[in-house]
């Protein structure tokens, strides 16, 4: 029997589709043939498959070769093919028994002397043939641990295709020769993406503890500040920090990241998917626990902000940061077609990319920080004159931030500049990062408790038709945020947002309902207008 099959995996997006690799061997002229919609790089698996199986030490069949990829109706892209053709055409050839093929997916890349190096996207890949009911995955050596993190399925790791078809045609196994010490493993050359290395604005991916080299003890002074980042990071809300260069506006966003509480298994999983294929996991930590931090220049594109790109569509920086912060400084720099891209995943969580090619949905639930300075020059305030910049110069600039946009903004807080009498102070410092985080964590405790049962984890999630029908106020608490609907202060949507900020504030008192003094500081988050309650959580209206 001249034909043989296989499994391997093709990506759309962080979903994984099956894929059966067929190969048929037919007396006639010596060619080979690879259909199904491959791309151009799979195309180019003929020889360098041909290659590696020479140099293993094994025959090439000499007759007509065809190489089918199933559903032929699924765009087929990436190297990750190369080792599941391999492996059927060497079962075509009666090397392998076929019937051992059948029910193993195969995901790797071959080098042309027959090792099998890495590719991007193996958990999500894993993933897919786990959801389709296989238990056997052959993956690169450096990769199995990767592939481990799928539960119910059994990983075989290889550093060859020599040790592949020993360990299927139950043959003793070949030692390959170790990487000599010190130098780089070849293996993972070309892993990660270009521009996507550690200049690029991504941090924690992969962090095992927490960064204590950012500490919210280190800010001075920002009460109000403070007590938004810890209402952001209890309920999931998203901030507007605004105020004169040198304030502390990207110090406080940096330590955001380390008062939110450590992921879950499945959202470390989510976010390590998006990674993977990505590119930006570190080799020797193939889990991501913590919460990843994001922070693109101003001058980043629609497709770097949002993804796509030409060809396949690649994660942009909303995905990047799932389940993590995204930081956009300077955010009036930024295209306004860019920021208001930014929409859609804040509403529905997720970002859907449309291609000739295909649709990609790509997971986006972050939050987001906004820094921006008052004016062109940043010196604008409502205490100092220093300003030099027009009336109209002023109103262009913060036009720049669409209305919009801004309404899906929950906590807006304006950063004074640093006084030289709370610089110079020698007291004790404010809260750490520590301290802080346990609060944080006791307020989401309280927050999951109230909403088991129901698809959200976060106040930030819960849809406003839900917050308004099933878990009340204390009667009266929110007379002053319908009075500002009325006005036209606020929207319908601020007003839900409004509320779902008094909850968060609520959790964090440990109050088991918002009272006047929680919608009250809730409101004045929101709206940046003072409304005499101080800027502390659990204040008395």
């Amino acid at each position: 029997m001249s034909f043989a099959r296989t499994c391997s995996v093709t990506l759309v997006g962080v979903e994984g589709v099956v894929v059966e690799v067929q190969a048929d061997l037919e007396p006639g002229v010596a060619a080979f043939t690879l259909v199904g919609l491959p791309d151009k790089s799979l195309t180019e698996s003929r020889d360098r498959v041909r290659a590696a199986v020479v140099n293993s030490g094994n025959q090439w069949p000499q007759k007509k070769l065809t190489v089918g990829l199933s559903p032929a109706s699924v765009p087929k892209s990436g190297s990750g093919f190369d080792v599941a053709v391999a492996a059927a055409v060497l079962g075509a050839a009666e090397r392998i028994d076929p019937r051992v093929l059948a029910d193993i997916v195969m995901i790797g890349e071959l080098g042309l002397d027959g090792r099998v190096r890495p590719v991007r996207g193996i958990l999500p890949a894993v993933l897919a043939a786990a959801d389709a009911g296989y238990e056997q995955v052959v993956v690169p050596e450096c990769a199995a641990t990767e592939a481990s993190l799928v539960p119910g399925i059994s990983v075989l790791g290889v550093r060859s295709l020599r040790q592949l078809i020993a360990v299927l045609a139950d043959e003793p196994v070949p030692d390959e020769e170790p990487d000599q010490p010190g130098r780089p493993d070849p293996l993972l050359a070309g892993l990660r993406l270009p521009g996507t290395g550690a200049a690029t604005g991504v941090h924690g991916a992969g962090t095992a503890q927490p960064d204590h080299g950012h500490d919210l003890a280190d800010v001075v002074g920002q009460t109000s500040a403070r007590t938004a980042v810890e209402v952001c990071a209890a309920g999931g809300h998203h901030l507007f920090l605004e105020g004169p260069p040198g304030a502390g506006k990207t110090m406080l966003a940096e330590r955001l990241p380390a008062v939110l509480p450590r992921l879950t298994r499945q959202e470390s999983l989510e976010v390590t998917a998006v990674h993977s294929v990505a590119g930006l996991l570190p080799p020797g930590k193939p889990l991501i626990d913590t919460a990843p931090y994001c922070a693109p220049h101003h001058s980043a594109t629609m497709q770097a902000l949002v993804g796509g790109g030409q060809g396949i569509a690649r994660p942009g920086a909303v995905s990047l940061s799932h389940r993590g912060v995204l930081f956009l400084d300077e955010a009036p720099e930024f295209g306004g077609q860019v920021l208001d891209a930014l929409r859609q995943p804040l509403e529905n969580g997720n970002v859907v990319i449309a291609r000739s090619a295909g649709v990609v949905r790509f997971p986006a639930r972050f939050l987001m920080v906004l820094a921006a300075n008052p004016c062109p020059c940043g010196r604008f305030t409502q205490r100092d004159t220093l300003c030099e910049c027009p009336p109209s110069a002023i109103r262009r600039y913060q036009a720049r931030l669409s209305g919009p946009l801004l309404d899906r903004v929950d906590l807006r807080v304006e950063v004074d500049r640093v006084t030289r009498a709370e610089l110079a102070a020698c007291g004790t410092p404010g809260e750490s990062s520590a301290t802080v985080a346990d609060r944080v964590r006791t307020a989401r405790e309280r927050a999951a408790a109230r909403l088991a049962g129901t698809p959200w984890r976060t106040n930030s999630e819960v849809p406003g038709r839900e917050l308004r029908s099933r878990w009340h106020p204390v009667p009266g608490a929110l007379d002053e945020a319908e009075r500002g609907l009325e006005r036209g202060a606020l929207t319908a949507r601020g007003l839900d947002r409004v509320l779902r900020v008094a909850w968060t504030v609520a959790d964090l008192a440990g109050h088991d309902r918002p009272g006047a003094g929680d919608v009250a500081l809730a409101l004045q988050l929101r709206t940046g207008v003072p409304r005499g309650v101080p800027m502390t959580v659990g204040a008395a209206p």
